[in-house]
């Protein structure tokens, strides 16, 4: 019997995490059985921008607004399109992040969301360089990163968004899975269209109650 990697306890290690890694990339499940999209964050304080809220929506979601489901267990994965989420740290933990990147493909991820705040925000730029030729999308979880996340050298791709906008990023991992996924895309075509009536509804609100009412009314 394998060992649990996992530690209800809290005693989970890293060398634990990595080694789950590594025998799902040498189980070689069926593609319905994992997940296409990885979100890894240097940090459960990057969780906030990289999840969202209601009123600031994030990759999270993005992905469940376009019927991914989170995947928790991997003997239990779900019906459907799925994601992944790990906290994966550049600098704390620089070998579970080398492994997490170099077995995305072979555990069957197709594309990676990888967000980092700080001004040393290397996270997504390894992901990327690791995971090759794998794409990766990157978030600078703060202003203050935006540099570090979008200044990689020539012939070392990565695509990244606007700091803190993590839900434009799961669009883009999704656009790259629609190229294949026909139902997918029909679920990309729909949000934008949502998105695009809640203008109308809101503008023709505003314009109908006029300016102080239609303010008060958001509160």
């Amino acid at each position: 019997m394998e060992p649990e990697p996992f530690r209800p306890d809290g005693g989970t290690t890293v060398a634990d995490l990595i080694d789950a890694l590594e025998r799902e990339a040498e189980r070689d499940r069926p593609p319905a059985e994992t997940p296409e999209v990885g979100v890894v964050m240097g940090s459960d304080s990057d969780l906030d921008v990289m999840m969202g809220t209601d009123d600031d929506p994030g990759a999270y979601h993005a992905l469940r607004a376009l019927g991914f489901e989170e995947l928790t267990d991997y003997d239990d994965p779900p019906s459907g399109d799925a994601f992944e989420t790990y906290v994966v740290s550049a600098h704390r933990t620089p070998d579970l992040m080398y492994a997490y990147a170099e077995t995305a493909a072979a555990r069957g991820l197709d594309v990676l969301i990888a967000g980092a705040g700080g001004k040393s925000a290397d996270l997504p730029n390894m992901t990327a360089s690791i995971a090759f030729p794998l794409p990766t999308v990157g978030v600078p979880v703060q202003e203050k990163s935006v540099d570090s996340v979008v200044g990689m050298p020539t012939g070392a791709p990565l695509t990244a968004v606007d700091a803190g906008k993590s839900y434009n990023a799961a669009l883009s991992a999704a656009q790259v899975l629609a190229r294949s996924d026909a139902d997918l895309r029909e679920r990309l075509t729909d949000l934008r269209d949502r998105r695009r009536r809640n203008v109308a509804t809101v503008s023709e609100r505003l314009h109908r109650l006029g300016t102080p009412e239609f303010r008060d009314g958001r509160d």
